[in-house]
């Protein structure tokens, strides 16, 4: 399965595509961060997201998307533009009929170093230990996107599987109630 991890954000939005499956090695497709100008305006900016991943997902053609999903922090203005970066990235896979799957910055750490609450350097190191890579990669946008890939790629399979299953589940028991 192919992954495209994204971590967002309005000045650096980190993109990160794995290839591998629960059990077999991981394989790093590629990494980068598309940027925008803190001074443009925030439409732009926006565009300049859409237009960076659009490329990314129709040249690298992900099977699933995982994007970090947004949490409270004290800043409402960084909330809010990540928030809306997320939103850019969510939309780009829906119009290509992509699954969208979002996992927390813990998950991700979790999924990557077996803690929770790993901080930026051990989550970078196992990114690289996991990927075999030469280097790091850089910045720490471009990691924890290939953290949220990795994540959805050993985590991803299972949370579809139990889904289904509650969806089933549900419709059965509805079916089976109403006839």
């Amino acid at each position: 399965m192919r992954v495209m991890g994204v971590d967002p954000g309005l000045t650096r939005c980190g993109v990160g595509v794995v290839d591998g499956a629960p059990g077999t090695p991981l394989r790093l497709v590629h990494v980068t961060v598309v940027r925008t100008g803190a001074d443009e305006p925030i439409a732009t900016r926006l565009l300049g997201i859409e237009t960076g991943i659009e490329a990314l997902m129709d040249e690298l053609r992900p099977d699933a998307v995982a994007v970090e999903r947004v949490f409270s922090q004290q800043n409402v203005r960084t909330v809010m533009g990540t928030a809306q970066a997320a939103g850019v990235a969510m939309l780009a896979a829906a119009r290509r009929g992509l699954p969208v799957a979002m996992h927390t910055p813990s998950e991700a750490k979790a999924a990557v170093t077996g803690n929770g609450r790993a901080d930026k350097a051990q989550v970078t190191a196992m990114v690289t230990r996991l990927l075999r890579l030469d280097s790091a990669p850089k910045p720490a946008d471009a990691a924890d996107a290939l953290a949220l890939a990795i994540c959805h790629v050993w985590r991803g399979g299972a949370q579809a599987r139990l889904e289904a299953a509650r969806l089933d589940t549900r419709t059965r028991t509805r079916g089976g109630a109403g006839q």
